[in-house]
């Protein structure tokens, strides 16, 4: 059967003072008034029946996902003890299934992304899901069309096409995040889309290959999935790497035996991770200020102001452009946009200064 996988660990610190040690970026009602989880969640809805839907997230949000999720089934809701990366995060539920379905078909999805149309993904997955029905032996990802020379995506390159399939072709090579010319030169040439970082995959294909790449990974997560008791115990001894690195990339270099395809994904594409790119989902006055909460601004444009305090507090800003102003009850970060993807330095800085109790 068909199973989707959200992905939503991560600790969010490019968002950080919104997003804590306590409320990763997921939980956070960022856009249209919902968490980046909910919207997930409502992307894939009817994708396959609720009961094969699966969360993987930090154990420490179990309840506040099943709070915010309440159609999933709680034993679908799998906890990370400590965050090993995106290898783990994918390859721990593709165990837990193995033993519930032999023949289980898994799409892994992002939950930090918004994604339209909403009917495109879903198409693409209904054909990933195919595909990977129909070649046993594949490893699909989605390839997002770039509409920009993007330096902060990864990049695949496009193989010939999959006969019979006109939007699915093999993967020559995976790039990780170019530099603008090449970038620039990505684009001009039609040939290579930007990562996703979601997946389709059989469960069984997906494990025999990282057994093969990674038995280290392999065996600890196959004894985690039959014994739940011991994840604490075992989990922080996985290896610390991305799917990409430890599967998709040597299987497209042939050091497995599957084969990596790429399904087409024409949609807009914007990954939530910081505030610039937050700011493209807000609502913006006429000088370009996206602002949630209260704020006052004078002679400013193109900021990003978000007050998160709810006790009257007001935000005010005079002849300021380009600008990142944070409020919230315990930290208030102010910080150029064009500095904001130091964020996660200013962090570390701040947690040895002031104590752990600030991240």
């Amino acid at each position: 059967m068909r199973y989707v996988v959200i992905v939503a660990g991560g600790s969010g610190t490019r968002l950080w003072p919104l997003s804590r040690q306590g409320t990763p970026k997921q939980l956070l009602t960022l856009v249209d008034g919902k968490t980046l989880l909910r919207i997930a969640y409502e992307r894939v809805r009817g994708v396959v029946p609720d009961e094969r839907v699966l969360v993987c997230t930090g154990a420490e949000f179990g309840d506040a996902v099943h709070a915010e999720l309440p159609e999933i089934p709680r034993e679908n809701i799998l906890g990370e003890p400590v965050g090993r990366d995106t290898l783990n995060a994918v390859a721990y539920p593709a165990a837990v299934l193995a033993r519930r379905d032999p023949d289980a078909v898994m799409a892994s999805v992002t939950s930090d992304q918004i994604m339209n149309p909403v009917t495109t993904l879903r198409a693409a997955l209904q054909t990933a899901f195919r595909v990977a029905e129909s070649h046993a032996d594949s490893l699909i990802t989605f390839g997002v069309v770039p509409t920009s020379p993007h330096t902060g995506f990864g990049y695949l390159e496009r193989g010939p096409e999959i006969a019979g399939h006109t939007d699915v072709s093999m993967v020559a090579s995976f790039t990780e995040k170019p530099d603008r010319r090449t970038a620039e030169r990505y684009l001009a040439s039609g040939q290579y889309w930007w990562n996703s970082g979601m997946f389709v995959w059989r469960v069984a294909t997906f494990l025999d290959q990282l057994k093969r790449l990674r038995p280290d990974a392999h065996d600890i997560l196959r004894t985690i999935a039959a014994h739940p008791d011991r994840s604490a115990e075992l989990y922080p001894q996985l290896p610390k790497i991305s799917v990409d690195y430890a599967v998709m990339e040597p299987v497209s270099r042939g050091h497995g035996t599957a084969q990596v395809l790429a399904v087409r994904l024409p949609i807009t594409w914007h990954d939530v991770g910081g505030f610039e790119a937050l700011s493209t989902q807000l609502p913006k006055d006429p000088d370009g200020n996206a602002t949630t909460g209260s704020s006052v601004l004078v002679d400013s444009s193109d900021n990003i102001v978000i007050n998160a305090c709810e006790d009257g507090r007001v935000v005010a800003v005079v002849g300021l452009s380009g600008t990142v102003i944070v409020q919230t009850p315990q930290v208030t970060l102010v910080c150029p946009m064009s500095q904001a993807e130091r964020i996660k330095e200013l962090v570390a800085e701040v947690t040895e200064r002031m104590g752990t109790s600030y991240a």
